[in-house]
C-alpha cells in the first residue's frame, strides 16, 4: 500500500504544477523550464550528475518522462553505473544491443523513494516562490507612480495590509495615510505606488495617499486636457488632508489651465477633494518668473513687492498689514505650501513705515517681553499685529485661530495689555 502511495505522488505533483500555471498566469515556457530544472536538481543529488538524463515535462497534460542514457560496455567493464551498462543488462532491454551503442531507458521517478519526491517538492516550491516574487516585482516596479486599488485585508497600528485582485499583498504605512482616513476590513482603497522594496528577493509594495503624486494622478484622471498633453502639471505641494497647491501650465493659449482643472463650479475637483478627506485644493498658473510665481503661490493675499536672494533661495515678501494673515494662512499653511511649491524660503514683512498708524499712547509688543513669552509675541506678530492696541482691537477668535494660540494664552496676553492702558 505504501509503494502505491509513492507511485501516486508524482503525477499528483504535475496536477499541482498545472494548477499553478492556470492561477498564476505563468507562461508555459517558464513553467517547463522551472519543472525541468527541479527534476534535474534532484536527479543530480541521487546520481551525482544529470548530464545523461532527458527530462520531458508537459504541464498542460499533467505528465512527465525521465530517460537515462547509458553506453553499452562489455560485461565486467562497467566503471560508472550511472553512465554505463553491461552488455547482458542492455540485451535484457533489447536483445540486439551491442557494445558502444547508447541505451535510453525510461526511469520511474516514484521508485527513487519518498525522500526524493519530498526533495523535489521542496526544490520546486522554492523555485516557484522565487518565480512568483520575480513576477510580482517586475509587475509593480513599472507601476511606481501609478494609482492602484486594493482591498483592506488587515490593519495594524503602524500600517495597513491590502490585497490586489490577484491576492498580491500591498502595504500602506500609517505615515502614508491621510490623518483623517478611516478604513475598514474589506473596503476598497486607492493609493499611488510609492516604491517597491526588494530585500532578499522578497518584494514589498508600498502605497501612499499622502504623496503629491497621488493628487497629481487623481487630477490627471479628472482633466482630459492633461491626458491629451494640452495642460501640464508643473508643481504640487501638499499638507495631506488639509490643503494643497498645484501649479499648471497650458500649451494652448486658448485654454485656461486653472479653469480647465477646477471645472464648472469646481466640478472636476469635487471628487478629488472627497477622496482626500476634504483637502482644500488651490490651482494656480505656473510661470518661470519666480517673483510672479511666489506672488501667485501666496494667493489670496495681495503682495506689495518681493525681494529675492536667488543664491540662498530666499524671498522677503512685503504686504500691507491687512494682507499678512491671508498670506500666512491658518496655522501657517498658506505660506508653508507656497514655500514648498516655489522651493523658496519665504519671510512675510508688513509693508508700512516704522510706527505708522501708531498713536502716542500705543506700545510695541516687544516691550512686553518681560511679562509675555517671546514665542507668543512672535506668533502674534506673524499675523501682522505688532502693537498692543492692534492686538486689543483684534477679534479674540482671530488671535486663537490665526496665531495658533491656546485660548488661555490669548486671554493672558489681553489681560497684560489691557492692564498697561488702565495704568
Amino acid at each position: 500500500m505504501a509503494a502505491r502511495k509513492i507511485e501516486e505522488d508524482a503525477p499528483s505533483m504535475i496536477d499541482t504544477f498545472k494548477e499553478f500555471k492556470d492561477t498564476k498566469n505563468i507562461d508555459r515556457t517558464t513553467l517547463v523550464s522551472v519543472l525541468e530544472e527541479s527534476f534535474r536538481n534532484v536527479i543530480a543529488k541521487i546520481f551525482g550528475s544529470d548530464e545523461n538524463f532527458d527530462v520531458i515535462v508537459n504541464p498542460d497534460k499533467g505528465d512527465f518522462e525521465i530517460h537515462r542514457n547509458r553506453i553499452v560496455v562489455a560485461n565486467g567493464e562497467v566503471q560508472d553505473e550511472n553512465k554505463e551498462i553491461s552488455l547482458t543488462a542492455a540485451q535484457k532491454i533489447e536483445p540486439d544491443y551491442e557494445v558502444g551503442e547508447e541505451v535510453s531507458e525510461e526511469v520511474n521517478f516514484s521508485k527513487f523513494g519518498r525522500r526524493a519526491i519530498l526533495n523535489l517538492r521542496q526544490t520546486l516550491a522554492s523555485k516557484i516562490l522565487e518565480l512568483e516574487h520575480d513576477s510580482l516585482y517586475n509587475k509593480y516596479k513599472d507601476r511606481v507612480g501609478q494609482i492602484v486599488s486594493g482591498e483592506v485585508y488587515q490593519m495594524w497600528k503602524r500600517e495597513m495590509l491590502l490585497v490586489d485582485d490577484e491576492n498580491n499583498e500591498m502595504h500602506m504605512p500609517k505615515t502614508e495615510q491621510i490623518p483623517a482616513d478611516q478604513f475598514h476590513k474589506g473596503e476598497t482603497v486607492r493609493g499611488v505606488v510609492l516604491r517597491v522594496d526588494n530585500e532578499n528577493n522578497n518584494p514589498k509594495i508600498i502605497l501612499s495617499r499622502t504623496s503629491p503624486l497621488f493628487l497629481e494622478r487623481l487630477l490627471e484622471a479628472e482633466v482630459p486636457e492633461i491626458a491629451d498633453g494640452l495642460i501640464t502639471i508643473k508643481k504640487v505641494a501638499r499638507m495631506p488632508g488639509e490643503r494643497a497647491k498645484i501649479a499648471v501650465e497650458s500649451y494652448d493659449e486658448r485654454i485656461d489651465p486653472v479653469g480647465a482643472c477646477v471645472g464648472v463650479k469646481g466640478s472636476r475637483v469635487h471628487g478629488i477633494v472627497r477622496e482626500l478627506c476634504n483637502e482644500n485644493i488651490d490651482v494656480i498658473n505656473y510661470t518661470s518668473n519666480i517673483k510672479l510665481f511666489i506672488q501667485r503661490s501666496l494667493s489670496p493675499a495681495k503682495v506689495t513687492r518681493i525681494e529675492l536672494d536667488e543664491e540662498s533661495r530666499h524671498a522677503d515678501v512685503f504686504l500691507k498689514p491687512e494682507e499678512v494673515s491671508l498670506a500666512i494662512g491658518r496655522s501657517g499653511l498658506n505660506i508653508k505650501l507656497a514655500s514648498m511649491l516655489t522651493e523658496y524660503t519665504i519671510d512675510v514683512i508688513r509693508d508700512v513705515p516704522e510706527n505708522a498708524g501708531m498713536d502716542d499712547e500705543d506700545v510695541m509688543l516687544d516691550e512686553f517681553s518681560d511679562e509675555i513669552d517671546q514665542w507668543v509675541i512672535d506668533a502674534i506678530k506673524s499675523i501682522g499685529l505688532e502693537t498692543a492696541k492692534s492686538v486689543i482691537n483684534a477679534p479674540r477668535d482671530m488671535l486663537v485661530e490665526k496665531a495658533d494660540l491656546e485660548e488661555e494664552t490669548v486671554d493672558n496676553v489681553l489681560r497684560v495689555l489691557n492692564e498697561e492702558f488702565e495704568k
